[in-house]
C-alpha cells in the first residue's frame, strides 16, 4: 500500500544515490541499468504512482488534458529534488526549460506510449534544456524529478 510518507521514502531510494550529480547522459545510463523498467524499485514506482493518481493524492489538478502536480517539494532528504507526477494521453504540455535540468521515469499505461520518443524507463535533460513534453502512441505517466524545483514555463 503506497501513501505520501511510503512515497517519500520510495523516492528518498532514488535520489540519495544520484543527489550532486550531474544531470547528463552518463546519468541517464545509470538510471536505466541500476533502476531501469526491470527492477523492483521501477516496480514499486509504477504501483505506487497508479495507485495515487487512482487515490487522488497524485495528480490532483487537471489543465489542458493533462493531470498533474507536484507531490513533494525540494528538500535535502531527497537529494534538493521536488518530484512531480503527470498523467498525459496523445498530447503536448506547455513548452519550458529546465534552469538545472530534469530527470524523467516514463512509466507507460499503454505499452506503445512514449514520453519525447522514448518508451518506459529513465530520460534526463542537462542544465538549460527545453521542451514541449509530449506523450505519444498512448497513455502514460511520468515522474519528473527537478533540482531545487525549478521549471520555467515559456511562451515557445
Amino acid at each position: 500500500m503506497s501513501t505520501p510518507a511510503s512515497f517519500h521514502d520510495l523516492m528518498c531510494r532514488i535520489t540519495s544515490p544520484i543527489a550532486g550529480l550531474p544531470l547528463d547522459s552518463s546519468l541517464q545510463a545509470r538510471l536505466n541499468q541500476e533502476m531501469g523498467p526491470d527492477s523492483e524499485l521501477y516496480r514499486a514506482v509504477f504501483a505506487a504512482c497508479r495507485q495515487g493518481v487512482a487515490e487522488g493524492w497524485m495528480c490532483s489538478r487537471e489543465g489542458g488534458g493533462i493531470r498533474y502536480g507536484r507531490v513533494l517539494k525540494p528538500e535535502a532528504g531527497l537529494g534538493g529534488f521536488s518530484v512531480d507526477v503527470v498523467d498525459m494521453n496523445r498530447l503536448a504540455g506547455p513548452h519550458h526549460t529546465h534552469p538545472q535540468g530534469e530527470i524523467d521515469l516514463i512509466m507507460p499505461l499503454d505499452d506503445s506510449a512514449k514520453f519525447d520518443g522514448h518508451g518506459a524507463g529513465w530520460l534526463v535533460y542537462g542544465p538549460g534544456s527545453a521542451h514541449r513534453p509530449t506523450v505519444s502512441d498512448g497513455q502514460a505517466l511520468v515522474l519528473y524529478l527537478l533540482p531545487n524545483g525549478e521549471i520555467e514555463f515559456t511562451a515557445a
